[in-house]
């Protein structure tokens, strides 16, 4: 008695299934998904066809399915719901197809093993299953299509609707896709950005940008960067940037997607706010939090280099009888006139800070000696003693000065500001306009 095909592949889907999965682990996208699930869709795939060689089949039903043209149906089919699930899956038109090769390859072989010469019922199953296959795979593919079709319009939607410039380099790293934004950035035409690379279009960031390029294309895997630059459009000045490789079905990258985006305004009100936590709001001078900062960054640059330095506090002499006197508005003036004056006492490296009130701080690198400060603080002394002009008749003011060296009095940023505000006080005692150096703050005042 001759067994037939759907009754075979019923009895044998179990071997039929082990063979199909050995080639099924050939392929890429495959290989990231549930192996049972993977089985499960392949069961599925074959008891269909089963039923479909059980059912009654007309010749012109034959001929149309053996095209791929077979009866339009209500409910989706099992080939089309393959379909769907692969471009889902991000198989390729070929790996999708080759599923169904696979699965036409495994029963034809089982088949002719046990039956090496079929003839009568068993060749027409055989011609019926073969056109069952191709219709699966016309209804896979057209739906594969169908969905890939969307997926590209969307895309296309996505990207000419982006507000952030988004292009895409090839591997050799010239561009081959720019949407409207990047345009609009670059201030060019398409013509004149695709087929070009960043050296080409001459921005400043060109070299750097292309070792990240690489690094993308060699390591498969993102960047995230910041850039500064004014495009031809003089949109923006801050931006950052992601580089995503685009993998082939080798896993080898074939191109990199680019994506910028405008931090400008977001870059400058987070300098603003830092600024503001950091510097004093009347003067502009670094605050105490700032100055001890970077005092502890010279310190620990004097330690490696062997230099030493020195830390000047002062205190305006008589500074409450200006507030006093004329009024917090011109105090304030005469505070600002005085943190202007100090900073053209010293060099850019050096460091004057306002600490609160009228007390000011400095950081003088690579002092080596007490007559480096001293010429200093001459220099301070004569600034100062130019009258200030707040009001109606012109202000003086005076000041005293502590000073304290790394590493001979402190070697910490606060004993050494400490240091140098006990020297500063015995330069109050001595009178206006005074420097008291801290180790030798008993008899060292000029």
């Amino acid at each position: 008695m001759e067994i037939r095909l759907a009754e075979f592949i019923r009895a044998h889907i179990e071997p039929i299934l082990q063979d199909w999965e050995a080639f099924a682990r050939t392929i890429l996208h495959a290989r990231r998904m549930d192996k049972s699930g993977l089985r499960d869709h392949a069961r599925l795939m074959l008891l269909e066809v089963a039923d479909d060689l059980d059912s009654h089949q007309s010749e012109r039903e034959q001929a149309a399915k053996s095209k791929g043209q077979g009866p339009v149906k209500e409910t989706e089919t099992w080939a089309e719901v393959h379909g769907g699930d692969r471009h889902t899956s991000g198989f390729s038109v070929m790996e999708t197809v080759s599923e169904f090769r696979a699965l036409r390859a495994s029963v034809v072989a089982h088949w002719t093993r046990a039956y090496p010469t079929v003839a009568g019922q068993q060749l027409e199953d055989l011609t019926r299953f073969h056109e069952a296959i191709d219709q699966a795979v016309a209804e896979s593919l057209e739906h594969y299509t169908t969905a890939k079709e969307m997926e590209t319009r969307l895309f296309g939607a996505v990207l000419v609707a982006s507000p952030d410039p988004i292009c895409v380099l090839n591997a050799e790293g010239t561009f081959i896709y720019a949407n409207d934004a990047t345009t609009d950035l670059l201030a060019l035409e398409p013509g004149a950005i695709i087929g070009k690379s960043v050296f080409d279009l001459g921005f400043s960031f060109a070299a750097q940008f292309q070792r990240r390029l690489q690094k993308v294309t060699s390591g498969k895997s993102t960047y995230r960067g910041k850039l500064v630059h004014t495009f031809a459009s003089g949109q923006g000045e801050r931006f950052e940037y992601l580089l995503a490789p685009v993998l082939d079905d080798d896993g080898n990258t074939e191109a990199t997607v680019c994506m910028f985006r405008d931090i400008t305004e977001q870059a400058l009100a987070e300098e603003k706010i830092w600024h503001n936590a950091h510097h004093d709001l009347l003067t502009g001078l670094p605050n105490r939090r700032l100055f001890l900062d970077r005092l502890e960054q010279e310190v620990k640059h004097a330690k490696r280099s062997g230099l030493p330095l020195a830390v000047l506090f002062m205190d305006l002499d008589g500074f409450k009888d200006v507030n006093d006197s004329l009024g917090h508005e011109a105090g304030d003036r005469v505070l600002c006139d005085v943190a202007g004056r100090l900073s053209g006492c010293v060099r850019e490296d050096d460091t004057v800070a306002r600490l609160g009130g009228d007390e000011f701080t400095m950081i003088l690198t690579g002092a080596r000696h007490q007559s480096d400060v001293s010429h200093v603080a001459r220099l301070i002394f004569d600034a100062l003693a130019l009258p200030f002009r707040t009001g109606p008749r012109p202000v003086h003011i005076s000041l005293s000065i502590g000073v304290s060296f790394y590493p001979g009095d402190a070697d910490t940023p606060v004993a050494l500001l400490e240091a140098a505000d006990q020297a500063m006080y015995r330069a109050k005692q001595s009178g206006p306009n005074q420097t008291c150096f801290y180790q030798a703050a008993a008899r060292a005042v000029v």
